[in-house]
Parts: structure tokens; C-alpha cells; sequence
């Protein structure tokens, strides 16, 4: 294969006809990030990671590790948004991996990745049901909490048939009320002052207090929170100028998001008090004599108190409306992988193909029926929707992600090394370099804590001590990986190199 063949991919298979491509130019900068964003579900992780990562890590240290774990995550983003200058495709992980290391790992990549999407998704929907069935119970309408995710899923699948930016305008409607409370709550405190001890940079932001306690466990969730930012490259097929789009969609995003967590925790640490942040959080969220039972009442409790009665009832609802949105996004995700894996030839070719509205309609509808048989098995095997469902998928989706993470950061670096499309060192070797070194930490630490943020931790609770549903759930992505992988070498030996990567990643 010549330099010139393997430096620039811009365009689907060459078997797909024009019916069969996605929507072209029908989504901006904008739209991306609402979706890669939204996936984030910020006042969810607001009100479920940071709590957690307050307890279980580093008190009030905890917006300093996702401040970090945000830049360790732009020099990945560096060598992504490299890498989407020349490879456009709409599954954008299978698609760069390929490309850099060969086509069987490229086809590893592919399974994990829509293997993680599947997952996190289905884990969202299982907290989105637990949450609208309490929120509703308090109303009067008493409903099982598998019911309203079966309703949500209906939802979703109307979206996802539909022409993408329709999706990309709702998400953004849900997405600014939903960053403006937090904004409005984060300067009600500044206005204030600050708690008891002020506002205290120095207790969140320095980096003796961002390394106390559990620092590693802190680090874990603040990772978990940039989970689907990678997802901007998935649009690359449908978006304006791929190669102005994705980049800035992507250093946006991750921007966003870092600003978001870090700086909206550490006004509620301040609201709440620094000093004593860890003892104050398992107060106010101990239920039923369980710490972290009830998360979200550290942010309801700040915003009550700073802004108002009325803000804590909005934001209950902003996170029925914030987790729907993740819900949305990651749907999309996992079809688009799905139609890029049918039209290659890895799944049923039915799934490339699009529908009216020049979405991947059918592939749309299997993730929909993974995620309702799931739903389903749950419900008649009465498992809990948070303490199962929501933890044991969430957590091995991450892992999963992380993993692929590491793989496109060597991708990369190979990629340019052997084409020599792009000679900027800082882009394709030391920042790259650098995101791969920032992932295997964030994977080991991941790993490491694997039980205890699970839930399937052993009966002494340290940290590598897991029981068999936490070691299953730990190795599936890796054995996922390896058969595919088995899978795309049996591939290639059928073809010569230059076939599989033309049929599979181009």
C-alpha cells in the first residue's frame, strides 16, 4: 500500500451506495458537542460522582483530580484530533486503530468499543428508572421503575431514527437549562462568599490535598466522568468540514466538561465547608443509615441554601431530563458503530444501511432491543436498577473505553511515524505519548478499584479483593478483545492486508 493510500480516509466503503450514507452536513461543532457533552450528563455525575469521589477519595481534593484528569485527557485528545484529519468514519475508534496498527485490531477495537456503549447506556437507563420512579411516587403515581426505562427507550428510538441534529437540538435545550442551574448555583455561592471556610482554592486545588486520603479512588471517578468524549470522530460522516469539526468539537468537549466538574464541585465543597466536606457529605446523603444511599443531596442541599427552595425541585427534574440525554447520545454512539461494522462486512451487512431520514434506522432498533431484553431480564430477576444495573455496567463500560483509549494513543503514533502525513512532533509522538501514559494510569487505577466502585468488593473491602460477579464483569472487555481479535486475524489471512483495511476501516 502506497503512502498516499494509507494517509487519508475520507469517505465509507466503497460497496455503499448514496442511499445507503449517513445524513452529510446536517450536524456543526455545536451539535457534536451537546452530544459528546451530554453524554457526560454533568448534574448526574455531579450528583453521583463527586460525592463518591468526596467520600471514598480525597475530600475536598476532589475537583483537583478531575481538573487533572481533564488535561491528562487533552493530550489524548491532541493525537485524536490528528488522527481524524485523515481518517473520517463513523465507527471513528475501530476506524483510527485500525489504521495504525492493522486491521484485526481495528476489529477488536470495534467489538469493545460498542460493547461499552451497549452497557453504559443500558446502566443509564437503569438509574434514569429508579430515579423517575421515586421522583414519581412522591406524586402519586406509583409505577415500577423497569416501566418508565421501557418508556424512555421507546423515546430514545424515535430520536434515533430521526434525523441526527433534531437529536442535536434537543440535547442542547436540556443541556443549557441543565449547565445553568449549576452555573447559577456555583456563583450564588461565590456571591456569597463561600460556607463556613470560604473559598478555599487552596483545599481543593493544591496538589498536597488533591493527593490525600484515597487519592487513586478519586482519580477513578473523575476519569468516569469524561466517559463518551471520544464520541465526537463518530459524527466525522455526518458533520460540516470533518476536519475543522471534529478537532474543535473535541478540545471543546473535553474542555467543557473539565471545566464543569471541577469548577462547579468546588463551589458546592465551598458552599458546604471544606473543612469538614467528608463528614458533612455522608450526613447529608446517608439514607436509611447507608452513606452516598441518597448522592444527590449534597448539590440539592447547596443550591436550597444559596439560591433557593425552587432550585433543588428544578434540579431534581434536570436530572431525570440530564440522564435521558446521556441515554440519547449514547444511543447514538452504539448505532453508528453498529452501522459502520454491518457496512464493513463485521456485523449483518442490514445494519449499514440507512433509513428515511438517512440514519442508521436498523441498527438503531438492535441497540434498542438489547437495551429492552436487558431491562426486561433485570425486572423479572429483581436486581436492583442503581446497586447492579447502573454500577456493574457503568464501571466495566469505562474500563472497556479506557482500554481502547490506550490503543488509538499507539495508533496514532504509529500511524504518523509510518505515513509521514503529519510532521508535528507535539502531535503525533509526545502528546500522544503522554494521553497513552495518562490512560494506563487512569486504567490501573480503574482496575484497582474495580470492586469497591462496583460494589462486588470482597468482605474486606481492599482495593484489588473482588467476588466472582466483579472478576466476570473486570475481564469481559478483555475477553471480548481477544476473540475479536482471534476473529480479525482469521479475517486477514483470507485477504491480502490491503483488502482488509480498505473493506473494514476506509
Amino acid at each position: 500500500m502506497t503512502r498516499r493510500e494509507t494517509s487519508t480516509v475520507t469517505s465509507p466503503d466503497v460497496g455503499a451506495t448514496r442511499q445507503n450514507l449517513l445524513h452529510r452536513n446536517s450536524i456543526g461543532v455545536p451539535g457534536i458537542v451537546f452530544f459528546v457533552v451530554a453524554a457526560a450528563a454533568p448534574i448526574a455525575g455531579m450528583t453521583g460522582l463527586v460525592p463518591s469521589a468526596i467520600v471514598m477519595g480525597n475530600g475536598a481534593g476532589a475537583p483537583g483530580a478531575f481538573l487533572i484528569a481533564g488535561i491528562m485527557l487533552l493530550f489524548f485528545a491532541v493525537g485524536y484530533a490528528a488522527m481524524s484529519h485523515h481518517v473520517t468514519n463513523a465507527g471513528a475508534f475501530f476506524a483510527f486503530v485500525g489504521r495504525g496498527l492493522g486491521a484485526p485490531w481495528g476489529v477488536a477495537s470495534a467489538f469493545v468499543s460498542v460493547l461499552s456503549y451497549c452497557l453504559v447506556q443500558t446502566a443509564i437507563y437503569g438509574f434514569l428508572g429508579a430515579t423517575v420512579a421515586s421522583k414519581m411516587a412522591s406524586l402519586g403515581v406509583d409505577l415500577p421503575w423497569w416501566v418508565w426505562c421501557l418508556i424512555c427507550i421507546a423515546v430514545v428510538q424515535v430520536f434515533g431514527i430521526l434525523n441526527v441534529d433534531l437529536g442535536a437540538k434537543v440535547l442542547g435545550v436540556l443541556l443549557v437549562v441543565e449547565l445553568s442551574s449549576m452555573i447559577v448555583t456555583g456563583l450564588a455561592v461565590v456571591f456569597h462568599g463561600g460556607g463556613p471556610d470560604g473559598m478555599d482554592f487552596g483545599a481543593s486545588f493544591g496538589l498536597g490535598n488533591i493527593f490525600q486520603g484515597a487519592p487513586g479512588i478519586a482519580f477513578a471517578f473523575a476519569f468516569a466522568g469524561f466517559i463518551g468524549f471520544e464520541a465526537t470522530a463518530i459524527y466525522g460522516e455526518e458533520c460540516r468540514d470533518p476536519k475543522r469539526t471534529v478537532p474543535r468539537a473535541t478540545y471543546t468537549a473535553v474542555i467543557i466538561i473539565t471545566l464543569i466538574f471541577a469548577l462547579t464541585s468546588f463551589a458546592i465543597i465551598s458552599g458546604a465547608g471544606s473543612k469538614d466536606i467528608v463528614n458533612t457529605t455522608i450526613k447529608l446523603t446517608t439514607l436509611a443509615g447507608t452513606p452516598l444511599a441518597d448522592p444527590a443531596q449534597l448539590l440539592f442541599t447547596v443550591a436550597g441554601q444559596y439560591v433557593g427552595p425552587w432550585m433543588p425541585e428544578l434540579m431534581s427534574w434536570l436530572l431525570i431530563t440530564s440522564m435521558f440525554a446521556g441515554v440519547l447520545a449514547f444511543h447514538n454512539s452504539a448505532t453508528r458503530y453498529f452501522y459502520a461494522m454491518g457496512r464493513s462486512g463485521l456485523l449483518p451487512a442490514a445494519l449499514g444501511t440507512t433509513g428515511r431520514f438517512n440514519t442508521p434506522a436498523r441498527a438503531s432498533v438492535l441497540q434498542t432491543a438489547i437495551g429492552t431484553i436487558t431491562i426486561v431480564v433485570f425486572a423479572i430477576t429483581g436486581l436492583d436498577p442503581v446497586v447492579t444495573l447502573f454500577y456493574w455496567f457503568a464501571i466495566t463500560a469505562i474500563l472497556g473505553l479506557t482500554f481502547i483509549q490506550g490503543l488509538v494513543c499507539l495508533s496514532v503514533i504509529r500511524f504518523f511515524r509510518r505515513t509521514r502525513a503529519d510532521t508535528r512532533i507535539w502531535n503525533t509522538l509526545i502528546a500522544p505519548l503522554l494521553g497513552l501514559v495518562s490512560i494506563i494510569v487512569a486504567e490501573y487505577l480503574l482496575l484497582a478499584r474495580f470492586g469497591l466502585i462496583s460494589g462486588t468488593a470482597g468482605a474486606d473491602g481492599r482495593a484489588w479483593e473482588m467476588n466472582a460477579t466483579g472478576w466476570c464483569l473486570a475481564a469481559l472487555p478483555f475477553v471480548v478483545f481477544l476473540a475479536a481479535l482471534a476473529y480479525g486475524f482469521m479475517l486477514e489471512r483470507k485477504k491480502s492486508d490491503d483488502e482488509v483495511l480498505r473493506d473494514f476501516v476506509s
